[in-house]
Parts: C-alpha cells; sequence; structure tokens
C-alpha cells in the first residue's frame, strides 16, 4: 500500500484528449449526482461518472462516524483523496491511518475497506480509471 502526502499528489491522471474533441467544449453531467446510500455502508455523490466518459469516474464518499465500509474488491484502478476526517484504510489485510490531504492507490482486485476512527464523518474523493460501474464490484464479505 501507497500512502502520498498532499502536496505530491497534484497529478493523479493524464488527462488524454477526449477521442470525439472538436472546437466545441464537451459539456457532460454525472446521471446520478445526488448524494445516496451504498450497501457497502458509505453515502456517495457520483460528481462526475457518465457512459460517454468512459475512462474515469469521480465521486465524494462520506462514512459516518464509527462505520467500517465492506471488504470489497473493484476490478478497476481506485485512487482516494481524503478531504476531511480521519480513516484507517485496509488494502489486502494492511492498515494505515489516514487524514485530510493523503491519497491512496488501490490495485484491481486488492480487497480494501476504509473505518472512519474521527469524530466527524469521514469525506473522500474516489477516483476510478476506467469509470465506476456497479458490475465491477465485487462483496468479499459474502464470499466467507
Amino acid at each position: 500500500m501507497i500512502i502520498v502526502k498532499a502536496n505530491t499528489c497534484t497529478q493523479i491522471v493524464n488527462t488524454a484528449k477526449h477521442s470525439s474533441m472538436t472546437d466545441n467544449p464537451h459539456i457532460f453531467k454525472s446521471p446520478n449526482r445526488d448524494e445516496y446510500w451504498m450497501g457497502e455502508r458509505i453515502y456517495v455523490r457520483e460528481v462526475m461518472n457518465a457512459p460517454e466518459e468512459p475512462e474515469l469516474s469521480v465521486a465524494i464518499c462520506r462514512v459516518p462516524t464509527g462505520v467500517t465500509t465492506q471488504l470489497h474488491s473493484l476490478s478497476i484502478l481506485e485512487w482516494y483523496i481524503i478531504q476531511s476526517g480521519t480513516g484507517l484504510m485496509e488494502i489486502d489485510g494492511h492498515s494505515a491511518p489516514m487524514k485530510a490531504g493523503d491519497c491512496v492507490r488501490i490495485e484491481p482486485g486488492q480487497s480494501q475497506r476504509m473505518t472512519n476512527t474521527g469524530d466527524s464523518d469521514l469525506i473522500f474523493k474516489s477516483i476510478c480509471r476506467p469509470r465506476f460501474t456497479h458490475d465491477t464490484y465485487t462483496n468479499l464479505e459474502d464470499e466467507k
């Protein structure tokens, strides 16, 4: 597991030129922009997750105080960028404390979960490449 501090986490993803780029800007909206409760014990607001942009998605996630998210894996690459609060990140059975400004890269297939260890909500950005869809998610708690 690699934890990167904020001052070195300025560029996570190279932005590639959109394949259908024209002289006009490509303006789009994420179809599900409202915060919702996901079964993995986390609130999610998908700020950029649209079928017409399959290369990348961005979500703002919120873990309530004292909650541990569901143990799961994704079949895609994911990064967390902690915005506020404190937590304990577990990847493939190895844990590390995280706080505002910390970043972590999670490889496809790695088991992961986050515990909010603070006194307030833990809020972080989740960046996925390619974009997150529910079929990229595997619940590892059901596999016992």
